[in-house]
Formats: structure tokens, C-alpha cells, sequence
């Protein structure tokens, strides 16, 4: 199977990640800005990590054969934080740039009115820069944190098409479908979403605008959950077809949207010793 990972938190991973997602069959990826797992204290921390988005990780990943994308914006969890919201004003530069195909991810953690400004903001920069959204749902509340979400969505104008709300579960996906805008769900070990219930919601509510990722953040995930996801489909009747249009087709519908998608293949990890600014994937004496 081809698959095109929409969410997944490479920053986070290793080399040996990008390798066994390319056996798997994942070909590109998409990596949303999100938090450093502690604080950041000045926008220098939001500017120097852009940078690596754009910069290191799509190198990184195009040494292992993984064509990379990213989001771009000020997540909300660091939108209470008034030492980071400052990095709105820097925003507009990174949102031109090559390989980042939407802002996100904006939303929801805790309900503030920080976050409705932030979030508020960050919708009115989509438009502006003409990209699609991709909106966190919180993890608390989530039923109440969705329906908020879609009538900020609603309020700001945006067309529903372009707009990704993701973290969903059984409780908040027909809210969503009713909307129009598309489905995300996070495949997970032990939290948000598993395989088999996944493959109950595509049953129950059919293939079009769902989007399936592996999240693979900081905690404990598995960066290979798109992948099992597509074997359990297999393993519930589903075709190959169904497969590609939920783990490929989807995911360069939503994200095409923006016009900076590179989906030409990538030859898998030869040992090249190319670098990125004097830095390679190499360790060690091999030339």
C-alpha cells in the first residue's frame, strides 16, 4: 500500500522511524507545528523550529525516500502563553514558504479566551494566504471543544472543504460530517483511536473526507498506525482501493488544496552523503 502520512510529529522520531515507515509503504507525510514538550520562552524557540520544519526535517526525511511537509502556526496549547503569542507577528513569512501546505494546528486545549483570539487570528491568516486549516480538537470536553470549533470555523467564513478538524472519536465525527469540513483521526497505542475502532467508523460513516494519521508525538505512539490502520481495513473486507483512497487519495485531496504538495517518488535510504548545511543522516566513517 502507498500511504501519505497527514499528521505525523517527525521532530519527535528517529532515522530508524523513517525507515521502517518507507518499508511500510509511507511516501509522504505531513508535520504539523506543535509543542516542544516543555515551555518555549521567547518566539526565538517558535522561529529556530520553523526553520528546522522547512529546512532539516524535509532533508531528514528525503534521505529515507519520504517526500515532507509541514503546518505551520502557534499551537494552542502555547496560545495562553503571552511570551509565544508574539510569534503571530512572524507567522506571514513562514506561511509562504515551500512545503507548507496549511496553518496549523489551531484550535483548542483548554477553552481560554487566549485561545479564541489566537484562534480567531490564525483563520483570518489562512484566508489571507489562501491555505487550508488544520484545527486541534481539545482533550478535554472534546464534544463541547468540537461544537465551539465549528462555529468559530463558521464565523470566520471559511469554506468547510478547506479545513481539517482532527483528535475526532466516535462521540464528535457526525458533528463534523454534518459540517462539511474533513475528518481527522489520531491512531494510537492506548489513547484517542485505535485501528479497529477506526474501521467501525469508516463503516458507519463511509470513506469520503476521512483522514487517518499516526500523530507519533512525544509520548507513546507508533508511527506506523496508518499502516495497520490500511491492514485492518484489508482484514474487514475493504480492497485495495478503499485502502488508497483513506491513506493516499484523502489526504492529497485535503492538503493539494494549498498547491505546494511534491509527491514525486523518492529513491529509498542509499547511504548518500549529502548534507544540510554541513550536517548529514551519516555517523561514523562511511563515504
Amino acid at each position: 500500500m502507498r500511504i501519505f502520512d497527514p499528521h505525523i510529529h517527525m521532530t519527535s522520531r528517529t532515522t530508524d522511524d523513517y525507515e521502517v515507515m518507507y518499508e511500510a509503504g509511507v511516501r509522504a507525510l505531513v508535520e504539523p507545528a506543535f509543542w516542544l514538550g516543555q515551555p518555549r520562552t521567547s518566539v526565538g524557540s517558535f522561529t529556530d523550529y520553523f526553520d528546522s520544519l522547512i529546512g532539516w526535517e524535509r532533508f531528514r526525511a528525503a534521505q529515507f525516500g519520504i517526500r515532507h511537509h509541514c503546518t505551520i502556526a502557534l499551537n494552542p496549547k502555547e496560545a495562553n502563553d503571552p511570551r509565544c503569542v508574539e510569534v503571530l507577528d512572524v507567522l506571514p513569512r513562514y506561511l509562504a514558504k515551500d512545503g507548507v501546505v496549511a496553518v496549523g494546528e489551531v484550535g483548542y486545549d483548554s477553552m481560554t479566551p487566549e485561545e479564541d483570539t489566537v484562534f480567531a487570528r490564525q483563520l483570518e491568516l489562512a484566508a489571507e494566504h489562501d491555505l487550508p486549516v488544520l484545527v486541534h480538537t481539545p482533550h478535554r470536553d472534546k464534544l463541547a471543544g468540537t461544537k465551539r470549533t465549528l462555529d468559530v470555523v463558521r464565523e470566520s467564513g471559511l469554506p468547510p472543504e478547506r479545513v481539517l478538524v482532527d483528535h475526532l472519536n466516535e462521540v464528535t465525527v457526525g458533528m463534523v460530517k454534518d459540517s462539511g469540513c474533513w475528518m481527522g483521526f489520531s491512531i494510537y497505542p492506548d489513547t484517542k483511536m485505535d485501528e479497529h475502532r477506526m474501521v467501525a467508523i469508516l463503516r458507519e460513516y463511509g470513506l469520503e473526507r476521512m483522514i487517518v494519521n499516526s500523530a507519533a508525538d512525544w509520548g507513546r505512539s507508533d508511527p506506523l498506525k496508518t499502516a495497520k490502520t490500511g491492514a485492518a481495513m484489508l482484514a474487514d473486507g475493504y480492497d485495495e482501493s478503499h485502502v488508497d483512497t483513506v491513506l493516499w487519495q484523502n489526504p492529497v485531496g485535503f492538503y493539494g488544496q494549498s498547491g505546494r504538495l511534491t509527491l514525486e517518488p523518492l529513491p529509498g535510504f542509499s547511504g548518500a552523503a549529502e548534507t544540510f548545511q554541513g550536517n548529514s543522516v551519516l555517523r561514523g566513517g562511511r563515504t
